[in-house]
């Protein structure tokens, strides 16, 4: 199970250098907001709202709305706001899984941070009985294709199976199932987003800085200068963008929606 703790402290010890590091996230924040379509939008609640580049797309797109923003790490809350200081946003730190929510809202949407969730379902459920009459929940969330080549490469290694937080991501029929419980109206849309990286160490940077590794391999593998040479030769070997000098790492993403 993904420790919640170790989430937090991941994203609240990197909250100020997120920014540069988030290249894959702002592509699936963008590619979330072109889905909230046909719809004026006067409440908003934001899950996870992290250093606030998705809260800061909603506003642009829903200028009059009241827009209240979670995310259980205050140092990342500290940076959108910062962001953020004249859009008239209320942030809030708070576990979004365990915060009582004390008013509706017409739109609950999140970016990536579902799949840190440890009872979708039962979260989905609360958040339901969030939404005003025809209200929408609007997420998007890695599923567990997400690293394969480094969790491949990681298993060859090790020359045993080893479980990455990634593995723990529910699946496309899953997440459908659970929203079909509980929604009326459901969509489920899968794209799948490939990133070049110079290197396995510039890719587990980009990890340690998006919180991306969620609780990591701990007691698996201690990561020596030596141990990450000869796992990159093995990703080269095996999945080298074209010409050989990078290495390729595949983002899972789930773009989900239903409505009440």
């Amino acid at each position: 199970m993904i420790k919640k703790v170790i989430i937090e402290e991941n994203f609240s010890k990197h909250a100020w250098d997120y920014d540069q590091h988030s290249k894959v996230q702002n592509f699936c924040a963008s590619t979330l907001i072109e889905r909230v379509k046909g719809k004026s939008f006067s409440k908003i609640l934001d899950i996870g709202c992290g250093t606030g580049n998705y809260t800061k797309l909603l506003r642009e797109k829903f200028s009059k709305a009241k827009i209240v923003a979670i995310d259980i790490s205050s140092e990342m809350i500290k940076v959108a706001k910062k962001k953020l200081e004249d859009k008239e946003i209320e942030f809030i730190v708070a576990d979004a899984q365990e915060f009582r929510l004390e008013e509706e809202f017409d739109l609950i949407s999140s970016n990536a941070s579902f799949q840190w969730f440890q009872d979708l379902k039962l979260d989905l459920i609360k958040y339901r009985e969030a939404l005003s009459a025809g209200g929408t929940i609007l997420f998007s969330t890695f599923g567990p294709e997400t690293f394969f080549q480094l969790h491949s490469c990681l298993k060859e290694f090790l020359n045993k199976p080893v479980a990455i937080s990634a593995s723990n991501f529910l699946k496309r029929a899953e997440i459908e199932r659970i929203l079909k419980d509980i929604f009326k109206e459901v969509s489920v849309r899968e794209e799948i987003y490939n990133q070049e990286y110079d290197s396995l160490l510039e890719l587990l940077e980009n990890l340690r800085c998006t919180g991306t590794r969620g609780d990591g391999l701990r007691g698996e593998i201690f990561w020596t200068s030596r141990r990450i040479a000869q796992i990159e030769k093995i990703y080269k070997k095996r999945f080298s963008a074209e010409g050989g000098k990078s290495i390729v790492a595949t983002y899972q993403m789930l773009f989900c929606r239903g409505n009440k």
